[in-house]
């Protein structure tokens, strides 16, 4: 944690709080983590990046508004070439036996169970392409294209499409390798139509495409798709990019990002090429030339989408080298891969399946009413939690991945409102737009790592090895990726580690295991041995009331921007002013063998216990249960709304609270036992 940042952050963040200046959370509320694709396990960067950040948000919501009032899903994203390549080389290359299901199967088993290791509180943790959750979301997704068809949002494009002639079979997806041609794009790896970070081109512009199942060069084969017009939609999104920048609560890559998708369409060409590009420039359509002297390349800059493409077919031919720009192009819907959801058959084409992509977009809708349906609601009901004024849908995810939900999402859902007037402002009753809460890059000893990249990252379950599930939390929240990429650096795994030197990854941890554990225990013990085990009850004294009311306030609003790096700072100064106050006070108090001063300083620090564990409820879900069971009070302890009230009110009428009794030696936050 950068104590000067969090120090300087936090105290900005005091001046503007207050009772009377507190933020509005929404009555109903939606949270959705991303899906991880059904062809691995979880590696750290799915559970650090994405799922402890909307668990943590879920679980706060639960306290601030109500659980009934939230509703936390994810699944295993089952489809998509990604999957079905993966399991096409597991049965070539390793003899693998089990059907396609039985492959995602497992992986969705794997997933599950690591994320109920990480105390991951999902309501539903679905499949797209298994059990019930994927019936419901076949006819989510048929409902939902032909809306878009019927509102006359969808347009059949014909494409080149790779086709690899010594294999005899049209190429999807991971099926084609090359180099992503979007310029300054960092990935190391381009495909059919998209780059592992997201760009999507047309496969014409690909680099140097490559077939996977032969290694040979392919060539294209005309084949025809569904898909969303997503180059008419620059007003649509500018109004929203307008929206969201007067938004207080959402981070600045997100309106960036977005904004970068809404420049013309550019071709950026190398000064060698000038010649040859000036020889066949007047066959190119109305266009404009931008040169910069300091830079290797020249710009040529066009009105239209269409017009880029024909002139990069002219640059083609003349073995011009070039990368396109970032703008919008046609949002494939459909694709001819097996392993997919049905696509509805719409003017009597030949049966396609859905691509991966737009699927996974609405999923979450189909999982929210999975959810509804298994706990006996009706189903309808799912359109309170999406459709309404007074909710909210909160969507957690990689900053890799906010053209999809921030481009994408955005455009296909506010075309579900009708042919005309579509508005990113969307009316009651219609599908609202998404708080976006986009993370920066969690980097693995300062590279980034992913599973189809030169740096793999460890896996989540492995991390359980070295650390508990809380530290890990608490960590993870204190890395500041809502502001930067930041590299996680754990000792075990680190091969340039000293002996000596500290874990970074335990630091957060230990205040709760160490100094928070401390005051616990010191205050039960200290009732055992003078007050027969009961916990005193009175008033608190109004120094100790300000300060908890000032971390209740700080800690909420760092929660409603989702600076959840403060929100640690804010629990460890208060973690450890409750430590200074009580060493003081229990000395001042024992060397007098003063009950009345003991008495006097248990009730501050009670009150200051209360305070700690309802704000670390959502972050250490463990613990602090463990600190309520020993406290003896009900689950109303994490309500929101007696936040501020002292056990004088929330137990009426008892001057003396019996405690359960602790034995030596007990810990409400552990270490992990290779730490000892």
């Amino acid at each position: 944690m950068d104590n000067n940042n969090n120090k300087a952050n936090a105290e900005r963040g005091k001046k503007t709080v207050s009772r009377d200046n507190r933020p509005d959370f929404p009555k109903r509320a939606v949270i959705t983590g991303g899906m991880p694709y059904g062809n691995k396990q979880l590696h750290f960067g799915h559970v650090g990046g994405v799922f402890v950040f909307a668990d943590v948000y879920a679980r706060f919501l639960r306290d601030r508004i109500g659980k009934d009032n939230v509703i936390f899903v994810s699944g295993t994203d089952c489809y998509g070439s990604p999957i079905a390549e993966s399991y096409r080389k597991l049965c070539d290359e390793q003899g693998y036996k089990g059907t396609i299901h039985d492959f995602v199967r497992s992986n969705h088993e794997s997933q599950k169970k690591t994320l109920e290791d990480y105390e991951i509180s999902l309501n539903l943790f679905g499949a797209s392409g298994l059990g019930r959750t994927a019936e419901i979301h076949n006819e989510v997704s048929d409902k939902l294209i032909r809306r878009l068809y019927e509102n006359g949002y969808l347009k059949k494009i014909t494409t080149a499409q790779f086709y690899d002639e010594k294999a005899g079979t049209l190429l999807n997806g991971r099926q084609v390798v090359g180099k992503c041609p979007v310029q300054g794009c960092q990935s190391e790896k381009g495909y059919a139509d998209e780059c592992d970070l997201g760009h999507q081109y047309m496969p014409v512009n690909l680099i140097d495409p490559k077939s996977t199942l032969t290694g040979l060069r392919p060539v294209f084969r005309d084949v025809s798709n569904w898909y969303f017009r997503l180059t008419d939609q620059y007003a649509l999104l500018n109004e929203y990019v307008d929206l969201l920048k007067k938004k207080d609560n959402v981070r600045q890559v997100v309106t960036k990002t977005i904004g970068e998708f809404l420049e013309p369409p550019v071709v950026y060409v190398m000064n060698d090429y000038m010649d040859t590009y000036l020889s066949v420039k007047d066959q190119m359509a109305e266009h404009e030339l931008i040169e910069e002297p300091k830079k290797t390349s020249f710009t040529i800059k066009f009105k239209e989408l269409s017009d880029r493409d024909k002139a990069c077919e002219i640059l083609t031919d003349k073995g011009v080298r070039f990368r396109t720009g970032k703008t919008l192009v046609p949002f494939r819907l459909t694709g001819n891969i097996d392993w997919g959801v049905p696509a509805p058959v719409l003017e009597g084409e030949d049966p396609l399946t859905v691509w991966v992509w737009p699927e996974s977009l609405w999923a979450p809708i189909s999982f929210t009413i999975a959810y509804l349906e298994s706990i006996g609601a009706d189903k309808d009901k799912w359109r309170d939690f999406w459709c309404s004024k007074d909710a909210e849908i909160y969507q957690f995810i990689g900053q890799d991945n906010i053209y999809f939900y921030g481009v994408a999402q955005t455009a296909m859902f506010c075309a579900l409102q009708g042919k005309d007037n579509i508005t990113p402002d969307v009316p009651d009753g219609e599908l609202q737009m998404s708080t976006l809460v986009a993370n920066h890059h969690i980097l693995f000893l300062d590279k980034k790592a992913s599973s189809s990249g030169s740096v793999k990252p460890p896996m989540a379950a492995d991390l359980l090895n070295y650390y508990t599930a809380e530290q890990l939390r608490m960590h993870f929240l204190s890395l500041g990726l809502g502001m930067r990429s930041v590299s996680f650096q754990p000792k075990p795994l680190n091969p340039a580690a000293k002996p000596e030197d500290s874990d970074p990854v335990t630091k957060e941890g230990f205040l709760l295991s160490n100094v928070f554990n401390r005051i616990i225990r010191t205050c039960l013990y200290d009732a055992q041995k003078y007050f027969d085990g009961k916990m005193p009850v009175g008033e608190v004294d109004p120094e100790i009331l300000a300060e908890c009311e000032k971390a209740v306030l700080e800690y909420e609003r760092f929660m409603y921007k989702f600076e959840f790096h403060q929100v640690t700072y804010v629990l460890d100064s208060l973690i450890r002013k409750a430590s200074k106050y009580m060493a003081k006070n229990k000395a001042d108090a024992d060397k007098a063998d003063d009950n009345e001063l003991r008495r006097k300083w248990m009730i501050n620090v009670f009150h200051m216990i209360k305070t700690a564990a309802v704000l670390l409820h959502p972050i250490a879900p463990s613990g602090t249960e463990m600190v309520r069971e020993y406290l003896q009070v009900d689950d109303s302890l994490w309500s929101w709304d007696s936040i501020f009230d002292t056990f004088a009110k929330t137990l009426p009428g008892e001057e003396w609270h019996q405690l359960k009794f602790l034995e030596p030696r007990v810990d409400f936050f552990t270490r992990h036992e290779s730490q000892f």
